[in-house]
């Protein structure tokens, strides 16, 4: 992470101005409108919508950032802040700041490196990677290459046990350090970008490799080939189709760990795997009937702290608290899931002031810079979670563009700390903002 002794924001400016000394410009945009505009270019109308896109009018993804504006950060002048601490304590580990990335599924939409090339821009800022479970590369991939870095795995519960505690249980080997369970998507919101390019990447084989490298799906997989007349029978021959093109494309290039088939593209056009695995991925994706007592098998499954993506609601933290839950995501999926939702940042204080501290508490969804990021620490938020900029990061220069895109986000937290007056995270608070009126 880059660093000197005027601090991180300091030093990142200097790196971008020595750079522009011999005519180089930053890899991305730093403004967040044209990072955006950048990736619309650099990827297919499909790949941006479902990037880009939120449920039904985007209300929500509205108000996540109206939320931001109507607050103000309110600065305090003539303290010294000459070193700064952007350091915080997160799950009984001190970490350099308090970002983490959040999950980003089907990153493949935005570059061929995908999940990999997030996890190296992670690794290299030293900012934990919550591992998506709609991934582009398989979790043991994504481990390599970060190293000893810290990360995450977010868990869909589908309606497989077996599944769900095959994904824990290969989490916590790959060295991940707690599972968050992303609770609002047991049904697929009405995202009316992808609904009018009739656009699934799921349909297409894409954004399922820790389905298709998993030992327990691979055999339910191939438990659905046989009931339909066998691995080689004429019953299973699928029938060669664009989709199907895709669809096998995708697996046989998701890694070298997919349990479904061997040989490349050849092997698995000519197999009837591909194409049940899209068919059985749809079946058990999700799990509408999930309910808070089903949270006790995580127990079982494994010893990871467990953290709960998409609490809004104060009685929700309370009931999470009651069920030993070590930490909450306040989200509500950057807006792709509930039209006209509440915002983020509106639920965030009701739902700290419920936990007292007794938990961790992340805020997600809408967070487009430092700026931001000091407005959710102001309201109680433990840490904060970037989503959208990095994938957008990701389709413009891959690894280096979410490496800079994290360290924008950074260096202008260290600089909005420093203008406001504060020394470290720990003396932002509720009197470091004021409402806008």
């Amino acid at each position: 992470m880059a660093d000197d002794d005027r601090g991180y924001g300091r030093a990142t400016q200097s790196e971008v101005y020595r750079a522009g000394l011999s005519g180089i410009r930053p890899k991305v945009p730093v403004d967040v409108d044209e990072l955006e505009g950048a990736a619309r270019k650099a990827v297919s109308a499909e790949a941006f919508a479902y990037l880009a896109g939120g449920a039904g009018a985007e209300a929500t993804m509205a108000a996540n950032r109206a939320a931001f504006a109507r607050r103000q950060i309110w600065p305090r002048v003539l303290r010294d802040v000459s070193t700064r601490d952007l350091s915080i304590e997160l799950l009984g580990r001190r970490r350099a700041t308090p970002f983490v990335l959040s999950p980003i599924g089907v990153a493949e939409l935005a570059h061929p490196d995908a999940d990999v090339a997030v996890g190296r821009a992670a690794a290299a800022l030293d900012v934990p990677y919550v591992l998506s479970n709609q991934a582009s590369r398989p979790m043991e991939e994504v481990a390599a290459a970060m190293g000893s870095r810290s990360r995450w795995f977010q868990l869909y519960w589908s309606a497989s046990d077996e599944l769900n505690a095959s994904f824990v249980r290969r989490a916590e080997a790959a060295g991940c350090e707690a599972i968050v369970v992303t609770l609002d998507t047991h049904l697929l919101g009405w995202r009316t970008r992808d609904l009018d390019a009739a656009f699934l990447p799921f349909t297409r084989g894409q954004g399922i490799a820790q389905y298709t490298s998993d030992p327990v799906f691979a055999e339910l997989v191939r438990e659905r080939v046989a009931r339909a007349g066998g691995a080689g029978g004429a019953a299973a021959r699928p029938k060669v189709t664009p989709t199907l093109l895709v669809s096998a494309f995708s697996i046989a290039r998701s890694g070298a760990h997919t349990r479904l088939v061997d040989g490349g593209v050849r092997e698995a056009l000519r197999s009837p795997l591909p194409r049940a695995a899209v068919e059985t991925f749809l079946d058990v994706f999700s799990d509408p009937s999930l309910t808070w007592a089903s949270l006790a098998k995580l127990r079982e499954w494994t010893s990871l702290p467990v953290l709960l993506k998409g609490v809004v609601h104060p009685d929700d933290a309370a009931q999470a608290l009651d069920h030993g839950v070590d930490g909450l995501v306040v989200s509500n999926h950057g807006g792709r899931q509930i039209d006209r939702s509440v915002a983020t940042l509106d639920a965030l204080p009701g739902v700290v002031e419920r936990v007292g501290g007794r938990v961790p508490v992340i805020l997600d969804s809408g967070v487009r810079g430092g700026a931001d990021a000091f407005m959710a620490l102001a309201l109680g938020a433990t840490a904060v979670g970037i989503g959208r900029p990095y994938a957008y990061g990701l389709a413009v220069a891959g690894t280096d563009g979410v490496r800079e895109v994290v360290r924008n986000h950074v260096a202008e937290l260290d600089l909005t700390m420093g203008l406001a007056g504060h020394r470290s995270v720990a003396e932002i608070g509720p009197g470091s903002l004021r409402d806008a009126g």
